[in-house]
């Protein structure tokens, strides 16, 4: 663990979140992929990946299009228009942006695990895309989508569809939140384990790594071998979904970065009030034995994403469990903010020092671009439950969009189900701060 002691007094304790700087957003473009779309599984993949969602209800439904979905008693239970089980996989909310591009240009784009657990994921295929935003028209494109399989019985455990000769992987499987891609390579960042994957760019398995830290393998409720009863922090430290949301890849040295997204658990609760950062070595295979810690702004309770923009300064995505803006929403959101940190600084306790941060919930709109989807006076905001992509496009620029959580997030307007939202910010201000 590499500590700088002299920089101890920047982040000891919960005041500097508060004291750092809040910079200008600026809305330079916006484009949305529909919440409803769907696509055909592999032709070898089972019969049972043609209808997807079959285990969200309290029983198994296989009649497509029968049971309407809502947003949850938690977020007023409003319909989202939609209706499970879907014929095909959704390609639903992404979960995670690669910071390396595709040699076409194209954006690496996660598709999160399927229906939000283990339980209920079980045929929802995993896959990512490449996909590019059209800001001149609105929309997104999806060049290519490649489903993860594992033919090589590479996963260290039996899979959901174990039986099969493609044997492709599931939301059952792994809980797939981040994504790097890296000479010619995919990396994947999981919540289950947590794991760390590497795939080839056909989506074939090439290897999966359990997390270390000081020494000893991390896992969570839902890591296979975790068995109930079980007692949290002594027999597992990773708290359920508390895996890894972010992994950032740093330029030059090319290291990982996996951000788990809650703090680890001990016997008493909780280390702390910070998330572990734990760093991975792709070409060694290995973990390098260095870990940091990253402390959530207050309103805060999980990170979206976590990526650098050059050697030692990165983004991060922090939100809390709100949805939505005005009357009907029982839990509006109110913390959502990109967070520029500087992976150089680190205090004596491990902690990395904050910069400064932009407000996703007052982005400025002066030229109407996001008037339908919610500017209001010149003012645009993006209250999405779980906002969990962001890259830098340029040396002003970056790009964010949401996990829609389909079918079961709104956030834009009752009654209906959360698009796919890809928004372009100037904030040349934030990029350039040190």
């Amino acid at each position: 663990m590499r500590f700088i002691p002299a920089l101890a007094a920047l982040t000891l304790g919960a005041a500097p979140a508060m004291a750092e700087e809040t910079f200008t957003a600026t809305l330079a473009g916006h484009a949305h992929l529909p919440a409803m779309t769907l696509i055909a599984p592999p032709a070898d993949a089972p019969r049972d990946a043609w209808i997807s969602g079959k285990f969200t209800g309290k029983t198994p439904n296989r009649d497509p299009m029968t049971a309407p979905a809502d947003t949850g008693k938690a977020y007023g239970a409003h319909p989202t228009g939609l209706s499970l089980p879907f014929l095909g996989q959704p390609v639903q909310g992404m979960s995670g942006f690669a910071m390396n591009l595709a040699e076409d240009g194209s954006i690496f784009a996660l598709t999160d695990n399927g229906f939000g657990s283990k339980v209920n994921s079980a045929d929802a295929l995993l896959f990512f895309h490449r996909m590019t935003p059209d800001f001149a028209n609105g929309t997104v494109t999806r060049h290519e989508s490649v489903f993860l399989h594992d033919p090589d019985f590479k996963v260290p455990f039996r899979i959901a569809y174990e039986g099969t000769d493609a044997r492709y992987l599931t939301g059952a499987d792994f809980d797939p939140e981040s994504i790097q891609f890296l000479n010619g390579e995919i990396w994947i960042g999981d919540e289950f384990g947590p794991w760390i994957i590497r795939a080839a760019l056909d989506g074939r398995i090439l290897d999966v790594f359990a997390t270390e830290l000081d020494g000893a393998v991390l896992t969570g409720p839902d890591t296979p071998g975790t068995v109930v009863p079980a007692q949290p922090g002594k027999d597992f430290r990773v708290q359920r979904s508390g895996g890894y949301e972010g992994m950032a890849l740093q330029p030059g040295t090319d290291l990982l970065w996996g951000m788990l997204e809650k703090p680890l658990l001990t016997e008493a609760g909780t280390e702390g009030d910070f998330l572990r950062v734990i760093v991975f070595d792709p070409a060694a295979g290995e973990w390098t034995g260095d870990s940091y810690r990253f402390r959530l702004s207050e309103g805060a309770v999980a990170i979206g994403d976590f990526n650098f923009i050059d050697a030692t300064r990165a983004l991060v995505i922090e939100r809390d469990a709100g949805e939505g803006v005005g009357t009907g929403y029982p839990m509006p959101a109110k913390v959502k903010r990109i967070t520029l940190v500087d992976t150089a600084s680190v205090d004596a306790e491990g902690y990395i020092r904050r910069i400064g941060s932009i407000d996703l919930m007052n982005i400025q709109d002066p030229e109407g671009i996001g008037a339908a989807f919610g500017s209001t006076d010149g003012v645009f905001d993006f209250p999405f439950q779980t906002i969990e992509d962001v890259i830098r496009v340029n040396e002003t620029q970056i790009l964010v969009a949401n996990d829609n959580n389909l079918p079961f997030s709104g956030g834009r307007e009752i009654g209906k189900a959360a698009d796919n939202e890809f928004i372009l910010l100037d904030v040349a201000d934030l990029l350039q701060a040190e």
